[in-house]
């Protein structure tokens, strides 16, 4: 019984975490970018990634500014974006693609 329990808790947390991470935040007012300064790339190989935005609650915090080693030969980084929707704002978050 105490096994099942913990069974129970352990599903419970793991589908709480997966719902929120498909879940779509619009907000009226983007959030506010942050002033920071790029430090010096680390090695010809990286990219600057720029503004991205990560969805915390029921608006965004912004997590960009850094370099970042492509993945795989060929790799380019497209830049996250903010869309429009009826709704509100929200965003697009940034990848990497194919050349």
């Amino acid at each position: 019984m105490k096994n099942i329990k913990k069974l129970l808790l352990i599903l419970s947390i793991a589908l709480f975490c997966a719902s929120g991470s498909f879940a779509q935040i619009y907000v009226h007012v983007r959030p506010v970018v942050p002033h920071y300064v790029r430090i010096e790339a680390p090695s010809p190989r990286h990219v600057w990634i720029d503004e991205e935005w990560e969805p915390r609650g029921v608006s965004y915090a912004f997590v960009g500014g850094h370099w970042a080693e492509p993945p795989y030969a060929g790799a380019t980084w497209v830049p996250g974006r903010w869309a429009h929707h009826d709704r509100g704002e929200y965003w697009i978050r940034g990848h990497w693609r194919r050349r």
